[in-house]
């Protein structure tokens, strides 16, 4: 295995649009991108988009959307374009249409009038003699006449591709020499008898015609491969595309819970659920990218954290690892808020600000006040996050109105039982006596509730300030207390003291 291109690299994610973008997708786009990246090469990025019966625009216009949102910017493709567009399957039709024809004049490939009965039967028939059970070129070489009377009996043909009969090697950027037996790869269909061209045309067409050089995908795709390489071949006959047979690499599973594959079916597997929660994307990517793959260690010490353009610079595919790659929702997270953490406080601000909007907490566009509350009230929660909505529940305290505050009844009943009472009444009496000159500050604000509750009283700070934190927060988890007295400010704390009272 090398990861020295002899030609310029030219990579491509081509997703099909059904259903939501998930953790698997995102992976392979990543590493797809990364490599293209690191050798200076093309991102292509194509939709598959010829199943009628499961694409859908919604599906596609999400695509689109999480590709932005990861920043995974692609050099040729849907909307921005390029020398061989177009780049949804839906619009190349009379592409296949025309490769398929041919490769029948050639004769590399055949129409074949078999019905689901008469294959299943024979299939059952080899499986019962031990022997493999994909086509059996029954069909290979019929006459015109024969196709004659099929056609004769209102038989519709499938157009297969005839395989070549011999085994199959190629070297994987991941997995090193493969070998498939030629009794293991027989004759595929590439067209339906309805005329539609199947993934096993289309994918190799855009290839060839989009000049693709190394194709990454997931492990499931290997046992295509064979197949995919003898259509290259057959291309290069028939003068489509200009003879290059890409390079595969086949990345390794991921896993989820049970060590069972992830599908795009489990809740931990759907990308727009992270978006949704407040994961940075390039924390969630910095994630994926731990999932086979790791930055080479310095001086022995490993790194988990680490930007795209670290990863851009350091990626080598011969580096990723051929195992299933367990998905650990917790470590994710973790990783998450250490990019929050990599944050200026500006930049946290900036995205922080839709989850706000979001729940509703400031407006679109923000006001003044709003930001400049937001930009105080960041230094209090930026060591404390993991995720960005995180921020929305420790913070929703400053931006609602009092008719809209409500405190948690279960903090409520631990923290404002009688006792919890005369704290908070003993530290309104001396945020109370703080002077209308004085200045409301931390300071000040922390000197008079130690001075009242904890050398008044006797208290322990926990029991001190806990009353006093979920009476004017409404939560015993909140920001540090003080500063955040600071930023509600004299009236509404006052305000939230007396109703709790």
């Amino acid at each position: 295995m090398t990861d020295a291109p002899t030609k310029p690299v030219v990579a491509r994610f081509c997703p099909s649009p059904t259903g939501n973008p998930h953790v698997g997708m995102a992976r392979t786009a990543l590493f797809s991108w990364a490599f293209a990246r690191h050798h200076g090469g093309t991102f292509v990025f194509r939709i598959e988009d010829t199943d009628a019966s499961r694409d859908n625009q919604e599906s596609y216009d999400l695509l689109v959307d999480v590709m932005r949102w990861l920043g995974l910017d692609w050099d040729q493709g849907v909307e921005v374009g390029g020398p061989d567009g177009p780049y949804r399957q839906s619009e190349r039709m009379d592409i296949y249409a025309d490769v398929a024809q041919k490769l029948l004049d050639a004769g590399l490939a055949y129409k074949a009038y078999d019905s689901a009965e008469e294959l299943e039967e024979r299939r059952d028939a080899a499986r019962a003699a031990g022997l493999p059970s994909g086509y059996d070129g029954l069909h290979r070489d019929l006459t015109p006449e024969q196709q004659a009377a099929y056609e004769a009996e209102g038989r519709q043909p499938v157009i297969r591709f005839k395989m070549p009969l011999k085994d199959w090697t190629f070297d994987d950027l991941v997995r090193g020499e493969i070998t498939f037996g030629s009794e293991n790869v027989q004759d595929f269909v590439i067209v339906r008898a309805n005329g539609q061209p199947l993934y096993t045309l289309t994918n190799p067409t855009d290839d060839a015609l989009m000049g693709i050089t190394h194709v990454l995908r997931g492990e499931d795709l290997l046992s295509s491969t064979p197949r995919q390489i003898a259509l290259y071949e057959a291309f290069a006959q028939i003068g489509v595309g200009d003879g290059t047979t890409p390079q595969f690499g086949h990345l390794p599973y991921v896993m989820g819970a049970g060590n069972k594959k992830l599908s795009k079916r489990d809740p931990e597997s759907n990308l727009l659920g992270y978006r949704d929660q407040g994961f940075l994307p390039e924390g969630l990517l910095n994630y994926l990218a731990l999932l086979g793959w790791s930055l080479p260690a310095v001086e022995g010490v490993e790194r988990d954290v680490f930007s795209l353009a670290d990863m851009v610079e350091a990626f080598e595919i011969s580096r990723v690892n051929p195992n299933p790659a367990r998905f650990d929702l917790q470590k994710c997270t973790a990783i998450n808020g250490d990019h929050i953490r990599l944050l200026s406080g500006a930049e946290l601000q900036e995205r922080l600000v839709p989850s706000f909007q979001s729940a509703g907490l400031v407006s679109d566009p923000p006001t003044a006040d709003e930001t400049s509350l937001l930009a105080a009230a960041v230094p209090l929660v930026h060591e404390r996050m993991a995720l960005l909505n995180e921020a929305v529940d420790m913070l929703r305290f400053l931006f609602v109105d009092e008719a809209d505050f409500v405190i948690d009844e279960a903090d409520r009943a631990k923290q404002l039982d009688d006792k919890g009472l005369e704290v908070a009444r003993a530290a309104r009496e001396a945020l109370g006596a703080i002077p209308e000159t004085a200045e409301w500050s931390t300071p000040t604000i922390e000197g008079a509730l130690r001075a009242s509750l904890i050398d008044g009283l006797g208290l322990k700070p926990r029991l001190a300030f806990g009353p006093v934190r979920v009476a004017v927060t409404g939560s015993r988890i909140s920001p540090p207390l003080f500063e955040s007295i600071e930023l509600l400010g004299r009236r509404r704390t006052f305000a939230r003291l007396d109703a709790a009272l």
